[in-house]
């Protein structure tokens, strides 16, 4: 029997300001299906999805629901027809309770209409919740929750409004191994009543666990779309970027033991999760710091880089001394630090590529009290040739780019401050495969030139692929130290897990 198809887009045109975002894109999702929709940042997934829920309007082509045109006015429009969309960063109000957001705008109220009947929305949530098996309490402030049962009210929320369609934007992007696999089984419930469901993600081995079909856009081109049983990881990376990426681990150390110590840090303690921390980074190293969500990893380096205050120890430099109070006197001594937040610490949003690029350099650039800005636009453009930052003008606006983008402007700022010291938090969370092997080239670069760098990552196969070393960490402690050629996911797991201080650590 012949799928019944929900949701289809047909010739689908979308520019911007400089940009061909989408180009002539046809797509297709069937009933009860999950369909996974995969590309490179910038690749239009989003800029789709923006136009199905009616974020944005098309330029030409049309959209098809249940058989009929479909022109969404506006996502409250879209989700009234049954078209819900949970984006990466949720939109909710943490101070109302999980079943006040539900139901915002659709409030239960007493007989005469006054005054809220919170009993009655309460009972609705809980109705709500026991039908997709999720055990959360309605008459919990959201803000108390975790991201991932956040997420979850999101999706109740959706499913509240007589939900066909569910596009879920990099939904596990931020939640742990336990939440992921709450989450998978929610959309397997989901699929069996017969929701459709759209996955966007940039995590390529999760498309096999739980989609049905993939489709892969490049450039604001549709490539194809392939059953995932009958496709491998490695024919949807070449899909996405036109290029073959290899992603093997490395074997052994190319910085030798008696390389110069750039950093040292001896019994370093800074608030709950930075306990009695030492260690060293070589001159052209790149260190992985391993360990789970609440290790200390993001706390040593904040401390490091004196975004957090030092209780104990001492930091070295080039075998002297450091006295790191502030951000700036790391700056000052020539540490970079890369915030897994980008966002939030990383850069000026709503400044343009350039004024982000120059920012802790902007004294090299002034004279007189005027900024030199030939000189700012030449330094600008030189390293987005040099990093491949795709944009359409050095005025372009930071929050515009892809997070791919975003990220190497990010590295560009620090280069161009000449940084020695690099702490890399998080490099790729949030982007897509082929930035993720242009980052990791640049750091690769970056090391073989002399730089030093810190990278604290969440995913083992980026660990094993790219540190010389291994720092593995659990509940604030050092817990090993591993040589990359002894490393494995089973050996670091071990120590990423092992709560008691050790008494051996291997080298």
């Amino acid at each position: 029997m012949a799928a019944e198809i929900v949701l289809s887009t047909h010739q689908i045109d979308k520019r911007f300001t400089g940009v061909h975002a989408l180009k002539s894109v046809d797509f297709e999702l069937n009933r009860g299906e999950i369909h996974a929709l995969v590309g490179e940042n910038g690749a239009g997934k989003s800029t789709l999805m923006k136009i199905i829920t009616g974020i944005h309007t098309r330029d030409s082509g049309e959209i098809h629901y249940l058989g009929r045109l479909f022109n969404p006015r506006d996502p409250k429009h879209a989700l009234d027809m049954g078209i819900g969309i949970i984006h990466q960063e949720l939109n909710m109000m943490d101070d109302l309770t999980v079943a006040q957001n539900i139901f915002i705008g659709r409030e239960s109220m007493r007989r005469g209409g006054l005054f809220l009947d919170k009993r009655e929305q309460n009972r609705k949530a809980g109705e709500l919740f026991a039908k997709l098996n999720m055990n959360i309490d309605p008459a919990e402030n959201l803000g108390r929750l975790t991201v991932g049962r956040q997420q979850m009210v999101e999706i109740a929320k959706a499913v509240s409004h007589n939900l066909r369609v569910l596009i879920l934007d990099e939904p596990t992007a931020a939640l742990t191994d336990t939440e992921i696999e709450e989450l998978f089984a929610i959309m397997d419930d989901l699929r069996s009543r017969g929701v459709a469901m759209i996955h966007i993600s940039h995590r390529l081995d999760e498309i096999h666990r739980i989609t049905d079909r993939v489709t892969v856009l490049r450039d604001g081109e549709m490539i194809g779309t392939r059953n995932t049983a009958e496709v491998t990881k490695q024919d949807i990376i070449g899909m996405m970027v036109g290029r073959v990426i290899y992603e093997e681990p490395k074997t052994h150390s190319r910085v030798e033991a008696a390389a110069e110590v750039v950093l040292r840090v001896k019994n370093l303690n800074a608030g709950k999760l930075v306990k009695n921390v030492s260690f060293e980074l070589r001159r052209g190293e790149i260190l992985g710091f391993a360990g789970l969500i609440g290790a200390g990893r993001t706390e040593t380096a904040r401390a490091i880089f004196g975004a957090d205050e030092i209780q104990s120890g001492t930091i070295e430099i080039e075998g002297r001394p450091a006295m790191i109070r502030s951000p700036m006197d790391a700056v000052a001594h020539g540490i970079g630090y890369l915030s897994e937040d980008r966002k939030r610490y990383g850069l000026a949003l709503n400044l343009s590529v350039k004024e982000n690029a120059v920012l802790p350099t902007y004294d090299a650039f002034e004279r007189g009290g005027f900024v030199l800005q030939r000189k700012v636009d030449k330094t600008a453009a030189e390293y987005v040739d040099k990093l491949l930052i795709k944009t359409p003008s050095l005025e372009q606006v930071v929050r515009n780019l892809s997070g791919g983008n975003q990220q190497k402007v990010v590295i560009a700022k620090w280069l161009i401050r000449n940084s020695d010291i690099l702490i890399f938090d998080e490099p790729t969370r949030g982007i897509d495969v082929g930035a993720k092997s242009e980052i990791y080239t640049l750091m690769n670069e970056l090391a073989s030139q002399g730089k030093s760098i810190i990278m604290i990552s969440s995913e083992l196969p980026e660990i094993l692929r790219m540190s010389d070393r291994v720092i593995v960490m659990c509940e604030g402690r050092i817990t090993g130290e591993l040589d990359i050629g002894s490393a494995n996911q089973e050996s670091i797991m071990e120590y990423a897990t092992m709560r008691e201080e050790p008494t051996l650590v291997q080298r």
